[in-house]
């Protein structure tokens, strides 16, 4: 009986590793992100931007403008990094309609969505046909107010010349994914009185540029009113940088420890969007579940 126990524990051990294997990244978009017959559909526009913080660089940025939004009343504001990615209409995000759905349920405020591209470097030395350098990591990766600034002094007062924008920090939000959630967590972490709302999705809080040290000063400095939702996936990367799943895990415990109004959902998934595109509707429920426009 106990070779016939012993083989049976090993198949069953065998067939939960197969199980686990075939369950990594296998999230799916549900109903709240695709479109649904009925629901009032916003408007995506493209534009073009030259920095002058981030000196000799150009870029894309959209805006998503939904179908309910009212000029005599501002509007909640959220930004994306790394925009062109979730604006794709059957794309891995599918933000525009995700917001759709649920601004017409009002399960979330009527959003304002700003999805900026990472600058490329203009060079008048560049060879013809050249690709253009990216400096997504200086702005992303980098600590301190720099691209807070970039959004404050440039971006948010040239769409806040067409829309009327909420200056209230609880309905200002941003999001990014991998270097583009450690830059949303940046932002909101230097400047708390403008932005309030983060979700970083297998954010990049390893040693990039110095972002290791988030759990650490989370820790001991005095907490601040930001809300913060974090996703990653134990199979993340693992490089000379840190261990993506492991830093995830440092800053939730540091979120815990400094008492913060934090989400933090693990699941077996790597270094892709699947896991947090799947449960995007329900990260922006609990993103803006008691906000209350100001008016202002």
């Amino acid at each position: 009986m106990k070779g016939i126990c012993y083989l049976t524990c090993s198949v069953l051990l065998c067939l939960a590793s197969i199980t686990s294997a075939l369950g990594k990244d296998d999230y799916v978009l549900g109903a709240d992100s695709k479109v649904q017959e009925g629901i009032p559909k916003g408007e995506v526009s493209k534009f073009e931007w030259r920095s002058k913080i981030f000196t000799n660089t150009v870029r894309e940025y959209y805006v998503y403008v939904p179908k309910q939004y009212d000029a005599a009343t501002p509007a909640a504001v959220m930004v994306f990094q790394d925009g062109r990615g979730y604006t794709t209409e059957n794309g891995a995000w599918r933000i525009p309609t995700v917001f759709d759905n649920l601004i017409h349920r009002k399960e979330m405020p009527v959003t304002i969505g700003i999805f900026i591209n990472p600058g490329t470097m203009e060079s008048t030395n560049a060879a013809p046909g050249a690709q253009a350098a990216s400096n997504r990591s200086p702005e992303y990766d980098a600590l301190g107010d720099t691209y807070a600034r970039f959004l404050l002094e440039e971006i948010l007062p040239e769409v806040g010349k067409k829309y009327n924008l909420t200056k209230d920090p609880e309905g200002r939000a941003i999001c990014g994914s991998s270097s583009g959630g450690i830059c949303a967590f940046t932002v909101a972490w230097e400047r708390p009185n403008e932005f309030r709302k983060v979700i970083s999705s297998i954010g990049s809080f390893t040693n990039i540029r110095g972002g290791y040290v988030y759990p650490a000063w989370i820790r001991k400095t005095e907490s601040k009113p930001i809300r913060v939702f974090l996703q990653d996936g134990s199979s993340d990367l693992d490089n000379q940088f840190g261990n993506w799943p492991l830093a995830n895990q440092q800053m939730a415990s540091a979120l815990e420890f400094a008492k913060y109004d934090y989400k933090f959902v693990f699941g077996d998934g790597g270094h892709t969007s699947k896991h947090m595109a799947s449960i995007m509707p329900d990260a922006l429920r609990w993103l803006w579940r008691d906000y209350k426009p100001s008016g202002k």
